[in-house]
């Protein structure tokens, strides 16, 4: 029992108090979370796991979410058949086992918090984009929202490719829209440097139609850097889901401000359908949170669609119908919402509509400037 408790593996036990010391430590100073981990240790280290997993073009965290439930129910069911015959060494087996678990644990914790955790701690993004938050009136709301809409149906008419039906349809492959979002991110950190650094390519979810029961169109998973996509949604949207993700990568964990990195990064890409995905991005949530306002105001701006925009609309909320209210979906928004809570974020899953507040500060600081 004395050699048991001695394995130079139990060090291993020590990375649980180390992770709660960071997280605690930059829970109470965000020059920490910001200057030392995000600016320095983060940004090496995720560029050189992602140039690492990077070199494999499919989805390595999809391959270890298939194979680490295998390995887990094998080497559990090895530790039940020798615990059964080996009635001598029982307990060592049980002692060993539980030491193991712990062991595992402190590893796959310490994992996460060096690899993305602290990020949640960091500063905002208006802390670099110069943007002042504040309360909004009533008619900044409308006016914005209609220049997205605006600005939308312009893009919606340049768009190369629609199926039989009208809807958007993407007209270069995943792979190749992939690369193309990595050099959006690349322009936009021309303008801010926090940006800058490699990104890896996202990465399309093979089992994409899965995810859809779970309500995700995407995830960054921090293990391995990659930005994942699911690639069954409505074209349309897939864009900036990529260039949400890639936000992520770059140490940005906010929901909110990822969606609006996305959208900043969309309007530096060249292809029309990246910007047109970003915009409709922008348009979608400051349109919620305008019809929750004042629903009239929203359905005098929606009259304006054109009808590429209506379709594609449309065809979206027809394939999201089809996840709603589903066991998965429900219980995936809760272990998401959770997750945003324990994290730092403390509007959960809500906190997505908090990238009004970034546009209508972008859309003031733009007004100034004319």
């Amino acid at each position: 029992m004395t050699k048991l408790l001695k394995l130079k593996r139990n060090y291993l036990l020590l990375l649980f108090p180390l992770s709660f010391i960071l997280i605690l430590l930059a829970r109470k100073s965000s020059y920490f979370a910001e200057e030392i981990y995000a600016l320095h240790i983060y940004r090496y280290l995720s560029q050189l796991v992602a140039f690492i997993t990077g070199i494999i073009p499919i989805s390595l965290a999809e391959v270890l979410i298939i194979l680490i439930p295998i390995i887990l129910i094998a080497i559990f069911i090895r530790f039940l058949i020798r615990v059964i015959k080996d009635k001598d060494s029982r307990k060592v087996y049980i002692l060993k086992g539980i030491i193991n678990v712990f062991c595992t644990a402190s590893v796959v914790l310490f994992s996460f918090t060096l690899l993305g955790g602290l990020n949640y701690y960091r500063y905002s993004f208006s802390h670099y984009s110069n943007l002042e938050i504040k309360k909004s009136s009533l008619d900044e709301l409308f006016n914005m929202t209609k220049e997205l809409a605006n600005q939308a149906n312009e893009l919606r008419s340049q768009i190369p490719e629609v199926d039989e039906n009208g809807v958007f349809k993407l007209s270069m492959s995943k792979y190749k829209l992939a690369k193309e979002t990595g050099k959006a991110m690349k322009r936009l950190s021309e303008e801010y440097p926090v940006l800058g650094g490699r990104y890896s390519s996202p990465k399309p979810v093979l089992f994409s139609s899965l995810m859809s029961y779970t309500e995700t169109t995407g995830i960054f998973i921090p293990f391995t850097m990659e930005a994942n996509v699911n690639v069954h949604i409505p074209d349309y949207s897939i864009p900036a889901t990529m260039l949400h993700e890639l936000a992520h990568q770059r140490g940005f964990m906010r929901e909110d401000e990822a969606n609006f990195i996305a959208y900043l990064a969309g309007m530096c890409s060249d292809k029309v359908e990246i910007k047109y995905s970003s915009t409709m991005l922008a348009l979608i949530i400051s349109g919620n949170a305008l019809y929750r306002q004042n629903p009239q105001l929203y359905f005098d701006i929606r009259d304006t669609y054109l009808e590429g925009v209506i379709k594609d609309l449309r065809a979206n909320n027809e394939y999201w119908a089809k996840y709603e209210d589903t066991v998965v979906s429900t219980v995936s928004n809760k272990i998401n919402d959770t997750y945003l809570k324990a994290n730092a974020q403390s509007d959960g899953v809500k906190s997505y509509g908090r990238m009004v507040d970034l546009l209508l500060a972008k859309y003031r600081k733009d007004q100034e400037k004319n």
